[in-house]
């Protein structure tokens, strides 16, 4: 068994190595910097059934967009949701599965993304930096389980 002396040297050894790992990220003042964020998504891999869901969009124009596409022949769209929009790209999926009586299914996946944000400065006394910084996201895919020209009446 080890002895009371052993295990508090341990204990301030461990304290030790865990706050060594710890930097300290010195404080950006926003009168020194313009602060631009990246865009999450990589626009070249954007494909037509892909939507993005923001928060400046109005929700019935993203349901009525989701809605033309599938009705165009279109069997699959993938909503994405990023951050807050997590919530709103939910409700959209669930407002399409509704209006289609269960026709539609959806198929969940839910990531982390990095975002990168650049602090350009202001004056040439302050530095350029960049933070990473990670940010939760949805990705829904929404298909048809059957084709629509199935339930169409054949004489």
């Amino acid at each position: 068994m080890a002895d009371v002396h052993e295990c508090y040297k341990l204990k301030v050894n461990f304290l030790r190595e865990k706050n060594k790992s710890i930097v300290k990220r010195k404080k950006l003042l926003s009168s020194d910097y313009i602060i631009k964020k990246r865009q999450p998504f990589d626009a070249k891999r954007k494909r037509d059934k892909d939507i993005f869901i923001t928060n400046k969009t109005n929700f019935k124009a993203q349901l009525k967009k989701c809605e033309k596409f599938l009705n165009n022949g279109n069997f699959e769209i993938i909503i994405h949701g990023l951050g807050s929009t997590i919530q709103k790209a939910c409700s959209l999926a669930l407002q399409l599965q509704e209006i289609h009586y269960g026709s539609i299914e959806l198929d969940i996946k839910t990531s982390t993304i990095s975002i990168i944000d650049d602090f350009e400065p202001l004056d040439d006394n302050v530095d350029y930096e960049t933070i990473n910084r990670n940010n939760s996201a949805i990705h829904i895919r929404v298909y048809r389980k059957f084709s629509i020209s199935t339930l169409k009446y054949q004489e």
